[in-house]
């Protein structure tokens, strides 16, 4: 029997707390007087909507409702919009947003070498940020730099404990004042979170609902039409969601995954039972969340690659899943 899904979730170490410039990220910019009305059309968030104090967590779906980028928005002014998102899949997401711009009066570029993307992670972190810090998830605070130019800094989900940020900032910004956290001890943040980000090896893998999106904010089910909408819908309201992304431990230290990497179940070592969706490390034990049939945890055991890989065993998520708030 698959342990049960429900341990509790383990501490934030404290190496994991400070802040790490995501060299792995960058940033599209739309400018324009219609860019948050073409990207509403686009996404699978309400940004036609969105207050200049909120960020939206939005995905960009093909037409056959899959993920091909997840992204955070925010408004720095009335005619622009700063998507923030992994950097190995922003030149494909730039060209297909532009292909639909059309009569759009938006421009999209990217801004990557104009902004550096940086993760910042607990009460310190939350200090230097001072009165800038926003307290709700997906709320944007605005510290101001030096020389009187604004950043953005994004509140993200967490695993309950301990307080993160995404900041955005000029890139001739000074880094934050802060200590240095681990790459991967950020993402196992991430992962903790239970927070996916499409990466180059998943593109096209999943709908929303298979990296629940929806359940961390993702997915706005009261918006107008955007590419996949019908086969998000469909599966949000005729039940046909049987695969959900859970979170778990890797067996063996120095063991290691990547997004993308198929997970096998001991009863049926031919066929994947999922994929890894994320992969970090939490005081260098490594973590993932992997995207698994949900037959697949009602008995026998979970491995990465094959059914005689690394073992994954089940640790509890931040949320509840089975539960859905269209």
């Amino acid at each position: 029997m698959i342990e049960d899904l429900h341990h509790a979730t383990p501490a934030v170490p404290g190496s994991a707390l400070g802040a790490v410039r995501l060299a792995d990220w960058g940033v599209i910019r739309a400018q324009g007087e219609e860019s948050a009305k073409f990207l509403h059309s686009q996404l699978t968030q309400d940004l036609a909507l969105q207050a200049p104090a909120q960020a939206r967590l939005a995905g960009f779906c093909s037409a056959k409702g899959r993920l091909l980028a997840t992204m955070l928005a925010v408004k720095p002014d009335e005619q622009s919009v700063l998507l923030a998102l992994p950097a190995d899949v922003l030149p494909a997401t730039l060209k297909r947003l532009s292909m639909f711009v059309l009569r759009a009066k938006t421009k999209l570029t990217d801004d990557g070498a104009a902004w550096a993307v940086w993760g910042l992670s607990g009460a310190q972190a939350r200090d230097w940020l001072g009165a800038a810090a926003p307290v709700e998830v997906w709320s944007v605070g605005r510290p101001a730099l030096p020389d009187g130019r604004q950043a953005f800094a994004t509140r993200l989900p967490d695993d309950g404990l301990t307080p993160r940020f995404l900041l955005l900032q000029p890139a001739d910004a000074p880094a934050p004042a802060l200590p240095t956290i681990d790459p991967e001890e950020w993402q196992g943040l991430d992962v903790t979170a239970g927070l996916v980000w499409v990466r180059e090896g998943t593109v096209e893998q999943f709908v929303p609902q298979m990296i629940n999106l929806e359940l961390i904010g993702g997915v706005n089910f009261q918006k107008g039409c955007y590419p996949g909408q019908e086969i998000v819908a469909r599966s949000q309201y005729r039940g046909t969601i049987k695969r959900r992304t859970h979170l778990f431990a890797l067996d063996g230290v120095d063991a290691d995954a990547r997004p993308g990497q198929e997970i096998f179940h001991s009863g049926d070592p031919e066929q994947p039972a999922g994929m890894v969706a994320g992969f970090g490390r939490q005081e260098g034990r490594p973590l993932l969340l992997a995207e698994v049939k949900l037959a697949a945890l009602e008995s026998g055991t979970l491995h990465l690659g094959s059914a005689q890989g690394a073992l994954l065993t089940p640790r509890s998520l931040p949320y509840p899943l089975g539960e859905t708030s269209p």
